[in-house]
């Protein structure tokens, strides 16, 4: 009979045909058990596939300036850079994909107006913040940052150690400017006035310190109404309002002193 012997007709399987046939009956057990027990599952120590990092989505228009604090940035443990844009509308369209937690933006950016964009994000993110990294000079421009739709504004002269800083600040929903921004604005508060001392240039509008800055960069006046998206009238309007205030008599003399202003606040 071999490994087999039959009696009465019945098989009695042996020694050998028992242990032979025991992974069989085994894999058979463990498929009728039905779905309610896993095949397999994953260590209790598997790590999170889920990314907790904020993201941030980094507008400047200097390639080595977005290299420099994307490295920085991705340093850190509780942020990262998902995106780059170097201009404005690029920048809006990145927004609506990426998703970002904090805008980075420059108050210039590429054939486009940093500050224009902070209004676009505010009308169509108002819960997205801003944080404005910028050569320009804070006194100034910081104010006009806010009133765009900024909550945080650090000048690119200060240590770049300060943005992860300052990006958590603004995450948390607070206020950051630099101590001694954060001390004028207090002095200006106190007294209830400007400085007599203050440049002439801070009497004037937002819109018309962007007409300003962009006449120093030698734009004309269909140059600078196709940027800021305003009819040439408008912009003509402007120019006479700031050749008022700051007591100029001329386009001549508002070129020459708009250039030169330019040249200080950004000899790059």
């Amino acid at each position: 009979m071999g490994l087999r012997d039959e009696i009465g007709g019945s098989t009695i399987l042996k020694k050998s045909d028992d242990l032979r046939t025991k992974p069989a009956r085994s894999a058979s057990l463990r498929i009728n058990q039905g779905p309610t027990t896993p095949v397999a599952t994953l260590p209790t120590n598997a790590p999170s596939a889920k990314d907790t990092r904020k993201r941030i989505l980094l507008v400047d228009d200097h390639a080595v300036v977005r290299f420099g604090i994307t490295q920085l940035i991705n340093r850190q443990s509780d942020l990262v850079v998902c995106g780059e844009e170097e201009d404005a509308s690029k920048a809006l369209d990145a927004i609506n994909s990426l998703k970002p937690d904090l805008v980075i933006a420059d108050i210039s950016l590429k054939d486009s107006s940093g500050l224009e964009l902070m209004r676009n994000i505010k009308a169509q993110y108002p819960r997205l913040p801003i944080l404005v990294v910028s050569v320009h000079d804070e006194s100034i421009y910081a104010e006009m940052a806010f009133r765009a739709g900024a909550t945080g504004y650090l000048m690119k002269q200060e240590a770049l150690d300060r943005i992860p800083t300052a990006i958590r600040r603004v995450l948390e929903g607070s206020v950051y400017v630099s101590d001694a921004l954060a001390a004028r604005m207090l002095q200006q508060r106190v007294r209830g006035q400007l400085d007599v001392q203050e440049s002439p240039v801070k009497s004037l509008s937002d819109r018309e310190l962007e007409v300003f800055q962009l006449i120093g960069q030698w734009k004309k006046t269909k140059e600078i109404a196709q940027e800021l998206h305003l009819s040439v009238k408008t912009v003509e309007y402007y120019r006479e309002q700031i050749k008022r205030k700051l007591s100029l008599r001329d386009a001549s003399e508002l070129t020459q002193y708009a250039t030169s202003w330019v040249q200080r606040e950004n000899p790059a």
